[in-house]
């Protein structure tokens, strides 16, 4: 009796290591979410206020 190797993939197999990668890559997306929700960044002290004049305006009717 001679070895037989299996050459093709399983089905299940198949969706086994599909399902992981799909989990790893969800948490490394709400990972990186949750690091960059942490992070303080700077706002401005000052309001930014634009003054239209109103010769730009247009009235639509």
């Amino acid at each position: 009796m001679q070895f037989q190797k299996k050459t093709s993939i399983g089905k299940s197999n198949f969706l086994i290591k599909l399902l992981i990668k799909i989990t790893l890559i969800i948490f490394l997306f709400f990972t990186i979410l949750i690091l960059l929700d942490q992070l303080n960044f700077p706002s401005p002290n000052k309001k930014i206020q634009k003054i239209i004049p109103n010769a730009n305006l247009k009235i639509v009717k």
